[in-house]
């Protein structure tokens, strides 16, 4: 799967998220990349909405990991950009977050290099136009699930 998209507002970022959310299945890792501002978060609350997820969805920047339920499957927004290496994100309990069979957003992913294979790799990053977004997407061979 390699798939480029083109959105031209902050509303079809989160759309498209949307629609993603929509057909996600239990275990799945989502590694984003991407500029700071870049749209990852609005991405984020697309998936939220497309996993029937209500409620309002933050960046998790301070407190690494955001929680999300009410929805067909749980979403556990993460923001690795304040870690320093791979061997962190063991620190605050991955392993524990996917053995809850939920969605794995990761924001910063390149700080956990060589730790979220399998993962869907979505990169987000700003086009020529004000708004304009070029998102990414595509999986890698090997499959380790959230």
């Amino acid at each position: 799967m390699d798939h480029v998209y083109i959105t031209r507002s902050e509303e079809e970022t989160e759309d498209l998220g949307r629609r993603l959310g929509q057909t996600l299945k239990a275990g799945t890792v989502l590694a984003f990349t991407g500029d700071l501002g870049a749209g990852k978060t609005a991405f984020t609350r697309g998936l939220a909405r497309g996993l029937g997820i209500a409620g309002r969805v933050t960046s998790p920047t301070f407190t690494i990991v955001n929680e999300y339920e009410g929805g067909r499957l749980p979403l556990f927004h993460f923001d690795l950009y304040r870690l320093e290496g791979p061997e962190e994100l063991f620190d605050i309990g991955w392993e524990d977050y996917l053995a809850r069979g939920g969605v794995c957003a990761v924001e910063w992913s390149e700080h956990a290099a060589g730790t979220l294979e399998g993962a869907l790799q979505i990169d987000i990053r700003r086009g020529e136009a004000e708004h304009q977004r070029i998102i990414s997407m595509k999986r890698e061979e090997s499959s380790h699930d959230c």
